[in-house]
């Protein structure tokens, strides 16, 4: 359950670890404080209060010699700060009169019950800066007046201002550096997310905490590694490719200068699909190059591919969401479908390509009435080189799948395969929208 209602971003994680503790510790200390001090101090001081009135009580009932109750009303006022009047033959009221705080009421109520047997009623809610006590007497009630700080201590708001002040404080200064933190590692994760879209992010450095600076800095190297693996992978088969050209060529003119028949029409059609896949691994190099973004429209994008097809004798099936764009390199992207269709082409003859947003994702789909690929075949379809030895096999560099996946990934998307509607095979790309 704590798992399920947790923050799940670090960012709240770190504010729950630092921010949650100070205001637990502060909340421990706060009823720790109100208890000692409403309990022993305003004990203490409505005990003393209680013994005071019941002690002039007794010099009321029974004046010492030579003193009478005007001189028992002085000694009180001087000497103990209790106000006294005589309110002969009037009744106390039935009810207290209390103020809403309840803690030093109960506490003063109690003092007052141990210390005189007689009924006393209390008022602490009708002045400001005293209280007010009457204890019932036979022919009438006697009425004593106090400082409300001689009853109950009244410096307990201060403490609580003090301590909600220092809580949000501690708390501010928590959170913000907390969030400077954070931000050093959101700042990594936007990084390591921008390169995975083929971005470099050349303005980003590592900042933050000694860790958090190592993180960076790892990132850094291994970008350049990855960067450095990259380009030389993309000028070995470029230059391979280029070089291979040569002696191709001097092959189909030998070829052509070869009699007609049928070992010249076999070595023909060798030399054809060498150069065919010679022009799959160029394409796969410029693929790797290409990284020139724009806001592209898929409608259109998909209109010229349907008239490319045309051209060519084949129907396109276009169904595009009104005003569909994506963030993404034209050529590339363009390849990338041109790739699938020739592919669904090359295997059935109903092929259909859709486009919609979901989310926060545009999502392409290309469909087709063939054979399709089987469930454990697919993972295998999209590596570089494979060729599968099913119905969806054909000839040439077994790179189609692998490129799209490429210029899908360079965007910070995905490829998957899948079972079509059609019946065939389904080929999905979702791309950031």
């Amino acid at each position: 359950m704590l798992r399920r209602i947790a923050p799940k971003s670090l960012w709240g994680r770190t504010v729950l670890i630092v921010v949650l503790p100070i205001f637990l510790m502060q909340s421990v200390v706060t009823f720790i404080f109100f208890n000692r001090h409403w309990e022993e101090v305003t004990g203490s001081l409505a005990r003393q209060s209680a013994s005071e009135m019941a002690h002039i009580l007794e010099l009321w009932r029974d004046p010492p010699e030579g003193l009478d109750r005007d001189d028992i009303v002085e000694m009180a006022r001087e000497d103990l700060q209790l106000f006294m009047r005589w309110a002969p033959g009037e009744t106390i009221p039935e009810r207290d009169k209390l103020s809403f705080f309840s803690p030093p009421n109960r506490t003063l109520e109690d003092e007052l019950s141990r210390a005189i047997s007689e009924p006393v009623w209390i008022n602490t809610r009708g002045y400001a800066d005293e209280v007010e006590v009457r204890v019932q007497l036979d022919d009438g009630y006697l009425v004593f007046v106090t400082p409300r700080d001689q009853v109950t201590a009244q410096n307990g708001h201060l403490f609580v201002l003090w301590l909600i002040a220092t809580t949000m404080l501690l708390g501010y200064v928590a959170v913000q550096f907390m969030r400077n933190q954070v931000r050093s590692i959101t700042r990594l994760a936007a990084a390591a997310e921008a390169f995975g879209r083929g971005d470099d992010m050349p303005e980003f450095r590592p900042t933050g905490a000694r860790e958090v600076r190592q993180a960076g800095q790892a990132f850094m190297a291994m970008r350049a590694r990855i960067k450095r693996y990259l380009l030389q992978r993309t000028e070995m088969l470029a230059g391979v490719s280029h070089d291979l050209r040569t002696p191709l060529t001097r092959m189909k003119l030998g070829i052509a200068m070869l009699p007609e028949g049928e070992d010249r029409d076999a070595l023909d059609a060798d030399a054809k699909e060498m150069e065919r896949m010679l022009e799959a691994y160029l394409d796969f190099v410029r693929d790797s190059q290409d990284t020139d973004r724009t806001i592209v429209s898929v409608g259109e994008l998909a209109a010229d591919l349907k008239a490319e097809f045309a051209r060519m004798g084949k129907a396109l099936e276009v169904e595009i969401e009104e005003d569909l764009s994506v963030d993404a390199s034209p050529l590339s992207l363009k390849r990338a479908l041109s790739n699938l269709c020739s592919n669904a082409f090359a295997h059935a003859t109903r092929v259909r390509l859709e486009g919609h947003r979901a989310g926060g994702s545009v999502i392409l789909t290309v469909d087709d009435d063939g054979p399709g690929i089987a469930k454990e075949d697919r993972d295998r379809a999209l590596q570089p080189f494979e060729r599968l030895d099913s119905s969806r096999s054909s000839p040439g560099s077994g790179l189609g799948l692998s490129i799209v996946q490429d210029i899908v990934r360079n965007h910070g998307g995905r490829l998957t395969l899948g079972e079509s509607p059609l019946g065939g095979l389904r080929a999905t790309i979702s791309l950031p929208g």
